[in-house]
């Protein structure tokens, strides 16, 4: 069996776009769920007349639940006899406007915990439950960051959402531990990316944000990772012998 069948979150542009092509590359099978679909993502498939191995869902994941939903119901139709591996990669993430959390706008932060806590964690337990009698390889990759490890000032909602993730993927990895097949899980921290969500960071108000400065540096010392070379490096950790020995872990460890 050949067909790698892998479920990426936040697929339609940074990293997760790459993440996407680059396994578009190695002929998996997508599943990518965005909150919109991607045409460069599907022109990708067409010339590598792949179109048949890659669905796309636009679905916002600031309401999860129905996602999660769908995800059991697609996964439950799919025949587990065919599939050599299945890999779930929750990506997706949102940072709010900048601010301190008093002025922080309330909608705002409930959608970045949302999307960046709720929605892997709904969907996770969607996959390992419809996948629990599979006989193939299942991974869960939670996408991380250094600042669910370090406190950041008008980062409130994206720090907690992404020490969140962290500390769920330590109970789910005792969890797999215990089960036949049990999956291996991880939240790996990508290192730092050259995306928008830098771009945000770094026109942000100095008084607003005191380490916008730090970020403005980073830039400008060459310290960003591309998205491209950061999806690599992903998928290379993904694909470690010992991928899952450690619950929490960054990719430049």
């Amino acid at each position: 069996m050949t067909n790698h069948l892998t479920i990426i979150t936040g697929a339609s542009r940074g990293m997760g776009l790459c993440l996407a092509q680059q396994l578009l590359a190695r002929h998996h099978s997508l599943l990518c769920i965005s909150r919109n679909t991607s045409t460069i993502l599907a022109l990708a498939a067409t010339q590598a007349q792949a179109t048949e191995r890659l669905t796309q869902w636009p679905a916002d994941l600031a309401d999860a639940a129905p996602v999660a939903e769908r995800l059991a119901n697609w996964l439950a139709c799919q025949t587990p006899g065919d599939v050599a591996a299945v890999t779930l990669i929750n990506n997706a993430a949102v940072i709010p406007p900048i601010a301190p959390l008093h002025a922080s706008d309330l909608q705002a932060l409930a959608r970045a915990v949302r999307v960046g806590l709720e929605a892997p964690l709904l969907l996770s337990a969607a996959f390992l439950g419809a996948t629990r009698n599979w006989a193939a390889p299942r991974k869960v990759l939670n996408i991380s960051s250094g600042l669910g490890r370090r406190p950041m000032a008008s980062q409130s909602a994206y720090c907690a959402a992404k020490a969140g993730m962290d500390h769920f993927t330590r109970c789910l990895a005792q969890d797999e531990a215990s089960q036949p097949n049990g999956a291996r899980v991880c939240s790996l921290a990508p290192g730092v990316i050259d995306t928008d969500m830098q771009l945000q960071l770094r026109s942000t108000a100095p008084q607003d944000f005191p380490d916008q400065a730090a970020f403005v540096q980073l830039q400008l010392s060459g310290q960003l990772t591309s998205a491209e070379e950061a999806a690599a490096r992903v998928l290379a950790y993904l694909q470690r012998p010992d991928f899952g020995s450690q619950a929490v872990a960054d990719v430049r460890g």
